[in-house]
């Protein structure tokens, strides 16, 4: 796992194979606390660490552009819903909104907001500002002003299926007044108030039940119950703030948006309002945060959004959030507590992560007895040992982070820890791989065991296995980790051995324990199913490192069939070749990325696996991409010169929404250049080619065209 960034290196004294490994690394933890936050209702570590780890992620692909993938922590939002309830997919994405965390990021966003817009120093600029509520984000589509659907965040674009537990909230109307349009999707937060909180912790405490450790988990488990009589039992909430599709936006602003919901029977928070400075933003920002213990609910922040939503249209979104809101943060919480032992995990990918286990602590309201440590780096710039007692902080509702240990209480006993060398798991030697150019050691140990650890093996097959990749039904995580223990499963091409093996084993598979002939019969089917993979499944099945699920529908769609791709990586180990250089120019594919995939073909053993899978298995070819109505759909455009119509970035917006790729450089895979004044060797490369070049006037109407 990463270090904390006070641990770390400065971004700008990274080389780009250094920041790569860091990247990984974050990404990998990242998703992991998204999935415990979202999906489990059981978060692993604290705002403020979360925040931290968001900020180095940025911080790199600010400086590394290349690192920040379509599949990039930074680009994505929540995490999977769970397969218990039916899944709804979201017209309009659900994001997640950017972090201020001091009064100077406040006045960025204020300025980045003028300058996208070209306002004047002297031009309005109202932005409201609103308690940031801290419980479950739930949208309610209402049809014909009946409600017909509520669903979870889930992953941003398909979330859970939850109407029979909304219903039984007071606070959401089943009906909407005859002024309501006919389409509307109401968006807000579930929440449960101090008060109720403390109450129902009590009767589950008295029925001998399992206490919640704070309202949010409480309100996000309450609400994701699979008997509804369980959700109306509990005392839910719900704040309306915001909304997806509409069939008519009855209002012009955010602020007059929010009363309209007032208006139909949603509760809406009394203390958003409209400021016109920043000043006013940030006074209301320390009204709330000074009041914010008198509530009767938890907040942990303030959030900020434009109130024009014309404004708000033309500002748009990236990647996760929107460019017209910002959530600002409250500082961290602490306390303190007793340091009792730092256990060894060993992640996916090998790495070897020390977590920390606390003597049980209420920090802020909410008991935490784990920390995440990150590496031995961590462990040994905070000199902390088992026995210390050390500051822990937290700033929601989840596990802390390990500030300093309290140097005048350590035990006189207390020891340096040493850090492993040999993974716990497998005996194998662990290693923190070094640069050879900068002679600086990886801030990551990994163990050298690969495919003989059973931690990595298990956990490379579960994903071989997952949803996202090759989806067999009936071989989840716990029949996977079964199989492997027995011997059955070690590599992805046994899985499509095992029926034939079984046939003449001695012991069958409907003889074990959980087995069955029926369930036997169905996995094979299952298994049988796959043996004709979409191409991107299985190359995201592989696991690459920084090959996520759209990364592996990039790749798949740029070269088409899987012989295609092999031989394509094979060759662009030559970085002077010409598959190096038309790996590197598929948009979204960054030479850490490109560089990743290529290391992989170029080990003998996984080209040993593969040919063993693909003796069992056929790839399909990846379908054609489908163009739009819109001329430039599906085309690279590159944007070079100056644009005085509109802003860089409000080109590049609008050109996506168009269905174009962006391009930073002019290559033969260019489409379109439009060329403003000024414009040099960009220009001058496309007349080489022969690439169409329009200027800005011509790109203005066919972007008005759309």
């Amino acid at each position: 796992m990463p270090s904390t960034p006070s641990a770390l290196p400065a971004v700008e004294a990274l080389s780009e194979a250094e920041a790569g490994r860091e990247h990984a690394a974050l990404a990998e933890e990242i998703r992991g606390h998204d999935r415990a936050y979202y999906r489990e209702d059981a978060p692993t570590v604290s705002d403020a660490e979360y925040d931290a780890l968001r900020l180095r992620l940025l911080a790199l692909e600010r400086r590394f552009p290349a690192l920040a993938t379509p599949e990039s922590p930074s680009r994505t939002v929540g995490a999977e819903p769970a397969v218990e309830f039916g899944q709804v997919r979201h017209r309009i994405p659900m994001l997640s909104l950017d972090n201020a965390f001091a009064d100077e990021d406040v006045v960025d966003f204020e300025a980045r907001v003028r300058r996208f817009l070209r306002l004047a120093p002297e031009d309005e600029l109202i932005v409201t500002a609103e308690p940031k509520i801290d419980g479950l984000s739930l949208s309610l589509t209402y049809v014909n002003r009946r409600l017909e659907i509520a669903a979870t965040r889930g992953d941003g674009t398909t979330g859970e299926n939850v109407t029979a537990n909304a219903r039984t909230i007071d606070d959401i109307p089943d009906t909407l007044p005859e002024d309501a349009p006919d389409i509307v999707e109401v968006r807000g937060e579930v929440y449960m108030a101090h008060a109720a909180f403390a109450a129902l912790n009590a009767r589950m405490a008295g029925a001998g039940g399992k206490v919640f450790a704070n309202p949010r988990n409480a309100a996000a488990g309450s609400l994701r119950q699979l008997d509804p009589a369980i959700t109306a039992s509990r005392p839910l909430k719900f704040f309306a703030y915001a909304w997806g599709e509409m069939s008519r936006v009855p209002e012009t602003t955010q602020f007059a948006m929010v009363q309209r919901f007032g208006a139909w029977g949603f509760q809406v928070n009394p203390r958003m309002r409209r400021c016109s400075t920043v000043a006013e933003l940030l006074a209301v920002y320390h009204e709330i945060e000074e009041n914010r213990a008198n509530l009767g609910y938890d907040i942990d922040g303030v959030v900020y959004k434009v109130d024009r939503l014309d404004l708000q249209a033309r500002l748009g979104f990236v990647s996760r959030s929107p460019r017209w809101a910002i959530a600002h943060k409250f500082p961290a919480e602490q306390a303190t507590t007793v340091l009792e032992g730092i256990e060894i995990q060993v992640g996916r990918t090998g790495a070897l992560t020390p977590v920390a286990k606390l003597r049980p602590v209420t920090v802020g309201g909410v008991v935490v007895s784990n920390a995440t440590l990150h590496n031995e780096d961590e462990i040994r710039r905070k000199d902390v040992r088992v026995g210390d007692t050390v500051v822990v902080q937290r700033a929601g509702d989840v596990i802390p982070q390990i500030v300093q240990p309290v140097l005048d209480k350590r035990p006189a006993d207390a020891v340096p820890f040493v850090f492993p060398t040999t993974c716990p798991v497998c005996g194998s030697h662990a290693v923190r791989e070094v640069n050879p150019r900068t002679g600086r050691e990886d801030v990551v140990r990994r163990c050298t065991g690969g495919l003989i650890c059973a931690a990595q093996t298990v956990e490379r097959l579960k994903h071989f296995a997952s949803r996202h990749a090759f989806d067999i039904e009936g071989l989840g995580d716990k029949q996977i980790e079964a199989f492997h223990r027995d011997g059955l499963i070690n590599g992805p091409a046994d899985i499509f051995t095992l029926e034939a093996r079984d046939a003449v084993s001695l012991k069958k598979l409907k003889d074990r324990e959980g087995f069955g002939p029926t369930s036997v019969r169905n996995l094979f089917a299952a298994i049988e199913a796959r043996r004709r993979i979409a191409l991107h499944r299985l190359i995201f099945a592989l696991g690459i490192r920084h090959v996520g699920e759209s990364t592996a529908k990039l790749l798949a769609g740029a070269y088409g069939t899987w012989a295609a791709f092999q031989s394509a990586m094979e060759a662009a180990a030559d970085h002077g070749s010409e598959a190096w250089a038309d790996l590197n120019t598929i948009d979204g594919i960054g030479e850490v990325v490109a560089q990743a995939v290529v290391d992989f073909f170029a080990e003998a053993h996984n080209r040993e696996a593969l040919a063993a899978l693909l003796a069992q298995i056929e790839p399909e070819a990846a379908e054609a991409r489908a163009v739009g109505d819109s001329p430039i759909a599906g085309k690279t455009v590159v944007f070079t010169g100056s644009l005085e119509r509109m802003t860089r970035d409000e080109a590049k917006a609008r050109a996506e929404a168009m269905g174009a790729k962006v391009a930073g450089s002019v290559s033969a895979k260019t489409d379109l250049v439009v060329a403003g004044p000024g414009a040099g060797s960009k220009l001058k490369k496309a007349a080489e080619l022969g690439i169409e070049v329009i200027d800005e006037d011509s790109w203005v109407a066919m972007a008005e065209r759309g």
